[in-house]
């Protein structure tokens, strides 16, 4: 094009940069549109970090369908909604089995050009025609282009010198598109086979493979189903034979949906949200339940996605260090609803009485704010460590710092000096972390009665950390009283 002028031109908005924190790295499972990547084989059952809304787009794909395409909500809550990076995505759906085929028909041409109005379709398996009764298919790349519009939908278009260039209508002969119906359950479990791992055994190659430990689990769209939340819960302890860390679960709010031949609890009002959780197994001290479903706009979200954005973010924030609760923090929803959309409006006597079954809400102060400190372990457990989930997770969180950190002592010469160094070091980050406000006390000790000498033989030390997080303030009174001295001295002047 001859140009002689001024031009402009315009692109999309940026995101805002998203802050940066791992204390709360959030591994997420569930299902995407991969046949948007360049390679979808590649995305099915690997973890893939992202910084990024496009690198995520890149890693997975991208759909507002998110009923379908569960890990859709996640990326949007994480860089839309609370701007919080990195997390990592792993996908189950798999085009190789979890697909369905397009039906043959004719598809007319405009400009050169028409589009198959379908999400999911896998561009590989596409097979195209002049007429159904040609014996030969058009040429990819010589006859046409495939490409995708920003609905997900294929675009096909016609190349100038090809055989159908002119074409009124072409017939799709042959085409499969991504299926996700057929994902259930036992995909978001997954299995392992030898060294092959699928959905939730992958949490184990987290830090093998980006020296990173998980900070929070989470399955939205999934963590309904018993058997996930279930497999989140047990996949929170003993990572690698040694990390920690929590999950969220998400209670049902609709009925009619089954794990296998068994009814999925669920609970459409509050006064039956102990019942479902119980019916759950939700029951860890690692695990925040969530009930009901949020909405940002006209956008439908699990509750847990969006609490997993907000959690992490709340550490970026503070030096990534996970001391305060995500409870009375802006959630960044606009509305809480059921299943099937219809609003949920939640007073602050109904929030606490959920909050009373060990289960997280939302609430609408001037905005709708997070509300709920209780992990699922209460009121069972009252422990302050395992009731209040800022203090469970402050206690997994020091627990992997000491790991990360000593692994390096691992092996060295069992002497005073090492004692000190390890001591010391941790005493002088525990001393920070008490002058920064973020808990009352952190401290290491090496106490001779914890090392007897058949464990110092044994090649064994034992170190005891004694840690003091902040508990919530949940409980504010003030007590009103009437005045009578000074009503009598105002009246006497």
């Amino acid at each position: 094009m001859y140009k002689h002028g001024v031009y402009v031109s315009e692109q999309p908005t940026s995101l805002a940069s998203p802050i940066s924190g791992t204390a709360g790295l959030q591994v997420i499972i569930g299902t995407a549109p991969v046949n948007l990547t360049d390679d979808p084989v590649g995305a099915v059952n690997k973890p893939k970090l992202c910084h990024s809304f496009k690198e995520a787009v890149a890693a997975v794909g991208y759909s507002d369908d998110w009923e379908n395409f569960t890990l859709c909500q996640s990326i949007y809550a994480c860089f839309n909604v609370q701007s919080v990076a990195p997390i990592i995505l792993i996908n189950v759906l798999d085009p190789s089995k979890h697909k369905s085929t397009l039906p043959t028909v004719a598809h007319t041409v405009i400009d050169h050009q028409f589009v198959i109005e379908k999400e999911g379709i896998l561009k590989d398996s596409i097979t195209l025609k002049t007429t159904s009764t040609d014996t030969s298919a058009l040429v990819e790349n010589t006859d046409y282009v495939l490409s995708f519009n920003d609905s997900g939908h294929l675009v096909v278009t016609l190349l100038s010198g090809g055989d159908a260039y002119d074409a009124a209508s072409i017939y799709l002969s042959a085409g499969n598109a991504l299926d996700p119906s057929t994902v259930t359950y036992t995909d978001i479990i997954g299995t392992t086979n030898g060294n092959v791992e699928t959905g939730l055994q992958l949490v184990r190659q987290i830090y093998p493979t980006f020296g990173m430990t998980p900070g929070l689990l989470l399955a939205p769209g999934w963590s309904h189903f018993p058997s996930v939340a279930a497999t989140l819960q047990a996949k929170c302890t003993d990572i690698n034979g040694s990390f920690s860390c929590e999950c969220f679960i998400d209670i049902a709010t609709a009925s009619g949906i089954t794990e296998g031949e068994i009814s999925v609890p669920y609970a459409t009002n509050y006064a039956s949200v102990k019942t479902a959780k119980d019916s759950l197994g939700a029951s860890s001290v690692h695990a925040m339940a969530c009930w009901p479903m949020a909405m940002v706009g006209g956008k439908k979200f699990y509750m847990s996605a969006l609490m997993g954005a907000l959690t992490q973010r709340l550490d970026a924030e503070h030096d990534d260090v996970p001391y305060l609760s995500p409870s009375n923090k802006d959630s960044g929803a606009t509305a809480t609803c059921l299943a099937d959309g219809t609003e949920v409006a939640l007073d602050q006597e109904q929030a606490n009485t959920v909050n009373s079954y060990g289960v997280t809400t939302m609430l609408n102060i001037n905005g709708f704010k997070s509300w709920g400190n209780n992990t699922c372990g209460y009121p069972s457990s009252t422990d302050p460590k395992d009731r209040w989930f800022a203090c469970r997770r402050f206690f997994s969180w020091a627990g992997n710092n000491f790991i990360l950190t000593y692994i390096q002592k691992v092996d060295d010469a069992m002497n005073k000096r090492l004692i000190e160094n390890i001591v010391d070091s941790a005493n002088i980050a525990g001393n920070g972390y008490v002058a920064r406000g973020y808990c009352a006390g952190y401290r290491v000790e090496y106490i001779e009665a914890e090392n007897p000498t058949t464990d110092i033989i044994n090649g064994k030390m034992t170190f005891h950390q004694y840690l003091a997080p902040y508990t919530p303030a949940e409980d504010i009174e003030n007590i009103l009283e009437f005045d009578t001295d000074a009503l009598a001295v105002a009246i006497q002047q």
